[in-house]
């Protein structure tokens, strides 16, 4: 098993122990591509499971350990879940197995990005390499430091809620209250991360922590500048932060790939998440006596929703690249296909009968495609740009009002809503299937 990061127990207590890659050397002085199967076998399995640690899908990984196992004349076949890998690599009539996993899932596209640029060069400038020189290559890919502290991912956190809630159709007080609120939250979600607490622990506590701040600055507002109290509403911006974009997406892309463990097994992470999310939510809402009631209407020309769109999209997926630790030119990047996109679905939405599912499919289809030219350009993944592209899409609104009805038992409401949430995150993936089938030959076919 993999250990990903330092646990903060004892190496006797640790449930995933980390794996002593050197060990597998036996001859320092030969080349990697002429060492023994089992040498060759544990770069191509420590690539795999350092390309699942920053959670992208299994067809990716898959792809990125074929390609390293060719450069070492080796044949793999994998089995590949969300947060394990089962493998085998043959050559000739031998074979090796191992079973390789992580202790935690997550997303860090920063980390993808090198990766995947590692595995592209692989065979130019690392295959030649001895196989202690190619691990210690992948040393310094799997020690490479995040590159936001929790104070700059809480920001992050308000400026992608805070531009989500006036795409709701939230006004100033609701955009600043949900700043704060989801700032906070996922500044205790990032400390809690560095702790390596518990995935349902970090999710509670820090949409628990958005909402009471939210539900605090809110008073503050209403008592020091009159504000109405339907501006209450907005507090659901305040847990948007939390929304799980990338195990939802890759567990359709995977799904439609027939990976199917790894594509339930990531559906599963997500709706749990997602769960989480809301039944904290709606327990806090409930002890506040907080309603998530419609916005009050904002008194805007059609002209200027659209123009203020375009910013508002921007900093959501902005902010929710920063999160996903993206690199400043990769989150900018991601900030403008989603401007483009995400405006063209609203607009969709407002001014044709188009059904959101369906203009939320044609947002994903516009985002999949513009990414698929970038990635020709400057070989950003598709999936670092695409998935932060189509995040603000999810209908975490819909999701929330389904789980606040059904808790005060109004069971028809919140299956309405809850069907239509269901809807459009299923037509979000298909649009960047959709994308991805007609630009890359290699997605659009199986061998």
């Amino acid at each position: 098993m993999n250990k990903e990061r330092k646990s903060v127990m004892p190496l006797s207590q640790r449930h995933h122990m980390t794996i002593p890659w050197k060990d597998f050397i036996r001859n320092e002085d030969v080349p990697a591509k002429h060492a023994s199967l089992q040498e060759r076998t544990s770069i191509v399995g420590r690539v795999g499971i350092l390309m699942l640690s920053c959670g992208t899908g299994a067809w990716r990984v898959r792809d990125a350990m074929n390609k390293i196992a060719r450069s070492l004349n080796l044949t793999c076949s994998a089995d590949i879940g969300l947060i394990s890998i089962q493998y085998t690599c043959f050559h000739h009539e031998r074979s090796y197995t191992q079973v390789l996993s992580i202790p935690n899932t997550g997303v860090n596209t920063d980390k993808l990005n090198i990766l995947e640029q590692f595995v592209k060069d692989f065979d130019a400038k690392y295959a030649r390499l001895t196989v202690a020189q190619v691990h210690a290559a992948i040393d310094k890919v799997q020690t490479r430091p995040k590159q936001y502290s929790p104070l700059v991912l809480g920001l992050a956190a308000g400026l992608a809620c805070s531009g989500f809630i006036f795409l709701l159709g939230g006004g100033i007080p609701e955009m600043i209250c949900s700043f704060l609120g989801a700032g906070l939250g996922n500044y205790v979600r990032a400390l809690m991360g560095k702790r390596s607490m518990t995935t349902v622990a970090g999710i509670a506590v820090s949409v628990a922590v958005a909402c009471l701040a939210y539900m605090v600055s809110f008073k503050i507002f209403e008592y020091n500048f009159q504000i109405l109290a339907q501006h209450e509403a907005g507090y659901i911006g305040a847990m948007l932060f939390v929304i799980p974009g990338f195990p939802f997406i890759t567990s359709m892309l995977d799904i439609s790939k027939l990976d199917m463990r790894s594509g339930l097994e990531r559906l599963a992470y997500a709706i749990m998440v997602t769960l989480i999310a809301t039944l904290v939510g709606w327990l806090v809402a409930t002890l506040v006596s907080f309603k998530p009631a419609d916005f009050l209407p904002l008194g805007l020309s059609p002209l200027a929703v659209l123009l203020l769109r375009l910013p508002a999209s921007f900093c959501g997926v902005y902010g929710f690249s920063i999160m996903f630790n993206s690199s400043q030119k990769m989150a900018i990047t991601a900030g403008f296909i989603g401007a483009i996109a995400n405006t063209l679905r609203l607009e969709l939405v407002d001014l044709t009968a188009m059904p959101p599912a369906a203009a939320a499919f044609c947002g994903a289809l516009v985002a999949g495609l513009i990414a698929s030219v970038v990635n020709r350009y400057n070989g950003y993944p598709r999936i670092s740009l695409t998935v932060p592209s189509i995040v603000i899409m999810v209908p975490g609104l819909y999701i929330y009002r389904a789980i606040y009805s059904i808790g005060n038992n109004q069971i028809g409401v919140g299956s309405l809503w809850l069907t239509k949430a269901v809807l459009i995150i299923m037509f979000l993936p298909l649009g960047l299937f959709v994308a991805r089938a007609l630009l890359d030959h290699e997605w659009r076919h199986f061998d």
